[in-house]
């Protein structure tokens, strides 16, 4: 299967997806969670089935907090998120929700405040900046014998800038749709996401190597093909095997890791994407510069 043949629609592809998801964050943003945005988040356990969102939502409302956010988890639990209640705040809303139903219970209640919000910001930033640099010094490192490893090192990290865009934009649409919520979990699943990714594409362009030296002569297009072609099952294999752990997680691991698991799961599936028919192709691109209009243009007339 000449897969580097279909590389320009493999990354147009890839850039529809990328400017959708830029779209997407500049109008809609992402659903922020009180890590980043400072609040206190309430789980309530109610002792009747018959309690609603509704109802939570305006016990809320009367106890002065209109802008509060209600999430159904089943079992009769609630997850209520809102503005930094404090003591007295905290007692308001328990107050109200006692008038629903006298046997409800608090589960679990957290405060971020605006400095500690802050500085979760900056550390996630920091956290993938770095996690970026020291991928393309391994790349360099590790493909220190082939020519211009670099080449290798940048293609790499341009997949794992698309995985994660795609992955962010998702995420946006899925905030819109389900509430998904961006929080400090949330960073560590982007931070193993890129992990599963490099390691997807390092599979690929160590058999690239390995095919490099063994047939120098051979045409690097071709070798690139022949490559992907030899490593694509035991990608897709890892992938499906790690897509299945994933599923029976996400459907009965209950709603506290759900939005974890879901980075994890469009992480898994971009990054097995990325690695066969984006970062490779990069590396097809660069090495013949035929995404030089320049270039093309002398390759015709030659």
């Amino acid at each position: 299967m000449d897969i580097v043949a279909k590389s320009r629609i493999f990354l147009t592809i890839s850039a529809v997806l990328a400017a959708l998801s830029i779209v997407v964050l500049v109008t809609e943003g992402l659903n922020l969670g009180i890590d980043f945005t400072s609040g206190t988040t309430v789980t309530y356990q109610f002792s009747d089935s018959n309690v609603d969102t509704g109802e939570v939502t305006d016990a809320l409302f009367d106890s002065g907090h209109p802008e509060a956010i209600v999430q159904a988890l089943g079992d009769d639990q609630f997850f209520i998120r809102t503005d930094d209640l404090g003591v007295s705040g905290l007692d308001d809303v328990k107050e109200e929700v006692l008038k629903i139903d006298s046997g409800a219970r608090v589960l679990d209640t957290s405060t971020v405040g605006s400095s500690v919000a802050e500085d979760t910001v900056r550390n996630a930033i920091t956290a993938v900046i770095v996690a970026a640099i020291f991928v393309m010094l391994y790349i360099m490192y590790a493909f220190r014998s082939v020519p211009n490893s670099y080449k290798y090192a940048f293609a790499a990290v341009v997949a794992l800038g698309h995985d994660v865009l795609i992955v962010l934009g998702l995420f946006a649409v899925l905030g819109i749709a389900i509430n998904a919520e961006v929080n400090a979990i949330f960073i560590v699943g982007i931070l193993t996401v890129i992990g599963y990714s490099v390691n997807d594409t390092i599979v690929i362009f160590d058999r690239i190597r390995e095919n490099v030296t063994l047939a120098p002569g051979r045409d690097f297009r071709s070798t690139v093909n022949l490559s992907i072609n030899e490593s694509v099952t035991r990608s897709l294999g890892t992938s499906i095997t790690t897509v299945t752990v994933i599923l029976a997680m996400l459907l009965f691991g209950g709603a506290t890791l759900r939005d974890f698991l879901i980075v994890l799961l469009l992480g898994v599936v971009i990054g097995t994407y990325s690695s066969i028919f984006v970062a490779a192709q990069v590396l097809v691109l660069w090495e013949q510069r035929s995404f030089l209009p320049w270039r093309k243009a002398a390759a015709t007339n030659s």
